[in-house]
C-alpha cells in the first residue's frame, strides 16, 4: 500500500552513493528536513529504461537541483550504483535498497509481468516530500521519457 499525499513520507536509512556523498555513506530522510526531496524509484542500474530515464535527469540537473534533493532508489547494492553513476555520470545520489525496505514502505515493490511470467519488482515511481516530511506528490507507473517533464511540472 503506497503511503498517502499529506501524511509523513516513511522515514528509512539506508546507504547512499554519488552526488556530494562521494564516499558510501548512511542516510536517513529525517536528516533531510527543511529540504524538498525528491525519491525517484526505478528497477534496475544500467537498464534501458531506467539508463533513459536517469539520463535526461542527468542532462536537466541544474534545473532539478536547484528545486530539490534528488535521490534514485533502487534495489541494486552500492557497487553497481557506482557502475551506474560513473558509466552514465550522473551527478545525484542513488540509494541502496538492498533489504527491500524503502520500496515496500512507499508501495512500490509489486507483481509485475513480463513475457507472461509475473515476479516481483520495483514499480517506476517518484515522490515528492515537502520540506515537513510530508508527501506533497506521487507520480505512479512514469514511463521513462516522460518522467522529467512530469516531475519538473509536479515541482513548479
Amino acid at each position: 500500500m503506497k503511503p498517502e499525499i499529506g501524511k509523513p513520507a516513511p522515514d528509512f536509512t539506508a546507504p547512499v552513493i554519488g552526488g556530494e556523498y562521494a564516499e558510501e555513506t548512511s542516510l536517513s530522510l529525517s536528516d533531510l528536513r527543511g529540504e524538498t526531496v525528491v525519491l525517484v524509484f526505478y528497477p534496475k542500474d544500467n537498464t534501458p529504461g531506467c539508463t533513459t530515464q536517469a539520463c535526461e535527469m542527468r542532462d536537466d540537473w541544474s534545473s532539478l537541483s536547484s528545486q530539490a534533493k534528488v535521490f534514485g532508489v533502487s534495489i541494486d547494492p552500492i557497487k553497481s550504483h557506482v557502475k551506474f553513476i560513473d558509466k552514465q555520470e550522473l551527478p545525484y545520489p542513488l540509494i541502496s535498497d538492498e533489504d527491500k525496505a524503502i520500496v515496500e514502505a512507499y508501495g512500490v515493490w509489486v507483481e509485475k509481468s513480463m513475457y507472461g511470467k509475473t515476479y516481483m519488482g520495483t514499480e517506476r515511481s517518484t515522490f515528492i516530500i515537502d520540506p515537513e516530511g510530508n508527501l506533497q506528490t506521487i507520480l505512479t507507473k512514469v514511463s521513462p521519457k516522460k518522467h522529467l517533464a512530469q516531475l519538473k511540472e509536479a515541482l513548479a
